[in-house]
């Protein structure tokens, strides 16, 4: 008997690549190995470091297969990571393991938005290592394009350089960008105003998708300030909570008009759930006839959830009856992801097994027709990201 995974091909259109030791210095002369990302063994375990400052450990990104709870237990070195987390032939071995044809590959040093590389101060160097990153991310996806796809970490804070590395990337392959979803958290104007223009045209013409992934802006003080409810508690809190960023940047998107001036342009919402996007849009469009759109911007041709069925596009992974009701009403503009290998992916320790992603797929989305399910698991995703 066969289940979704057998009869649909599959896009896993979020999973993370936990970058190896290597990623930074092997692109920069021994003189600046200590500015840039590297890893050192810091009372055993495996830490980046950069300019003296600590800027994370793998383990909390590496967890899935691992048999332990964060922060209690984590892997602590590269030994103890499994290699499909930062080997391209294991992940290409661990895709065909689990029925999955192709990855869309975000990143994690970086943050999810890019912004952390501002960490490292100077800008000149900030822009080599973001640029390191993506050469790096273009080799390792070479081991297979058509399954790996590279997504660009783009230097929202300087214009003219995200420009140009937006310009260098399509050439090298990349199919998307990954842009920051609250640049005002960075000094930079919202997502609405008109200085992002440049971007959202060449992306257009590109015809590749801007990805917003959750936690894309700054994260300020969520994770330090948990009220005495305790550390994991607290990241459960934030984890659930950081879904409504993803819902204002949507709604800046609409209600400032980039949807609108850029017709063709994709937009993907990625780690934020689908379950609320019906709510939101009703709402959206509630207050859209009862306010200020309709006089002040008479150019809208369209209702907010009219934009968003032409051009935007959510993710889920673990979601139940909130995703079907989501894939009900949006079957076109929901796509599957599983944030692998993160510790709330679809992957995760062994004591668990029945979350594997086919499983999951199985028991939720084997309720819904074939045609559907197939647009959910690989149609969908495979327009936006210019797969065949």
């Amino acid at each position: 008997m066969t289940d979704l995974f057998d009869r649909c091909r599959v896009i896993d259109v979020d999973t993370h690549l936990t970058e190896p030791p290597d990623t930074w210095t092997r692109s920069f002369p021994a003189s600046l190995h200590d500015k840039v990302p590297h890893i050192e063994r810091i009372d055993g375990r495996d830490t980046w470091v950069a300019g003296g400052e600590r800027i994370g450990s793998p383990g909390y990104y590496s967890m899935a297969g691992w048999d332990g709870i964060m922060p209690v237990s984590i892997p602590e070195t590269f030994d103890d990571i499994a290699p499909a987390m930062y080997d391209a032939d294991a992940r290409l071995e661990f895709l065909d393991r689990e029925g999955i044809d192709a990855q869309i590959l975000y990143p994690n040093v970086g943050g999810f938005g890019n912004g952390y590389f501002l960490r490292l101060g100077d800008r000149e160097l900030v822009a080599q290592c973001v640029r390191a990153y993506n050469d790096f991310l273009s080799d390792w996806c070479s081991a297979d394009p058509a399954r790996l796809v590279p997504i660009t970490a783009l230097p929202f804070w300087d214009l003219d350089l995200a420009v140009a590395e937006m310009e260098r990337c399509i050439e090298m392959g990349h199919r998307a960008i990954n842009f920051c979803n609250q640049p005002q958290d960075y000094g930079q104007p919202p997502l609405a105003h008109p200085h992002w223009d440049p971007i959202w045209a060449r992306a257009q013409e590109a015809g590749i998708p801007v990805n917003f992934h959750v936690g894309g802006g700054s994260m300020g003080t969520q994770f330090e300030d948990t009220a005495g409810m305790g550390w994991m508690t607290n990241f459960a809190k934030v984890s659930s909570m950081i879904f409504m960023d993803n819902m204002r940047c949507m709604a800046d998107l609409i209600f400032g008009g980039v949807c609108h001036r850029f017709p063709e342009l994709k937009l993907v919402s990625v780690e934020s759930g689908a379950g609320w996007i019906p709510a939101a849009l009703e709402t959206f469009d509630w207050q859209w006839r009862n306010g200020g759109p309709t006089v002040e911007h008479p150019e809208y041709d369209l209702l907010p959830s009219e934009y968003f069925r032409r051009q935007v596009y959510g993710c889920f992974w673990f979601e139940e009856q909130a995703a079907l009701d989501a894939i009900a009403q949006y079957p076109d503009n929901i796509l599957f992801e599983t944030d692998y290998p993160h510790p709330t992916c679809q992957h995760p320790g062994p004591k668990t097994p029945a979350q594997r992603p086919r499983d999951y797929a199985e028991r939720v989305l084997g309720r819904l027709a074939d045609d559907v399910a197939e647009k959910v698991l690989w149609a969908n995703a495979a327009k936006v990201y210019g797969l065949a």
